[in-house]
């Protein structure tokens, strides 16, 4: 089996995490675990398939939901989604992904198709 890297989304945090495909749902869980201290039983993995969020179950594997090496590249992560057990009421955060900074926009110099002009004073 071959890698698969994902991005792990919750509210203002991203973790990136490599794994295989082969790796169950809950050996991510433990990855997580390891980073956040919050135990994977506290922890909900949802996975965006055809526009909606699937939970994951802990007993499955990372390509039973199509995560695999041609959706999952270093380029292009896949994307899991995390909420977060409340403690208080024993219920599930809703899942809240916070949008990604945009970069700034590149100087002139920079882009591509800008010609920057050269001073050919001497």
């Amino acid at each position: 089996m071959t890698n698969v890297f994902l991005m792990v989304r919750r509210k203002k945090t991203t973790i990136f995490l490599d794994a295989k495909e082969s790796t169950s749902v809950l050996e991510v869980k433990k990855m997580i675990a390891g980073i956040l201290k919050v135990s994977p039983e506290d922890q909900r993995l949802f996975y965006k398939s055809d526009d909606r969020d699937e939970i994951l179950s802990d007993h499955h594997c990372l390509s039973d939901y199509g995560i695999n090496s041609d959706t999952a590249k270093a380029q292009h992560q896949a994307t899991l989604g995390l909420a977060i057990r409340n403690h208080g009421d024993g219920d599930f955060e809703k899942l809240e992904i916070s949008p990604l900074s945009t970069p700034p926009e590149l100087p002139d110099v920079m882009k591509p198709d800008g010609n920057p002009t050269v001073n050919s004073e001497h």
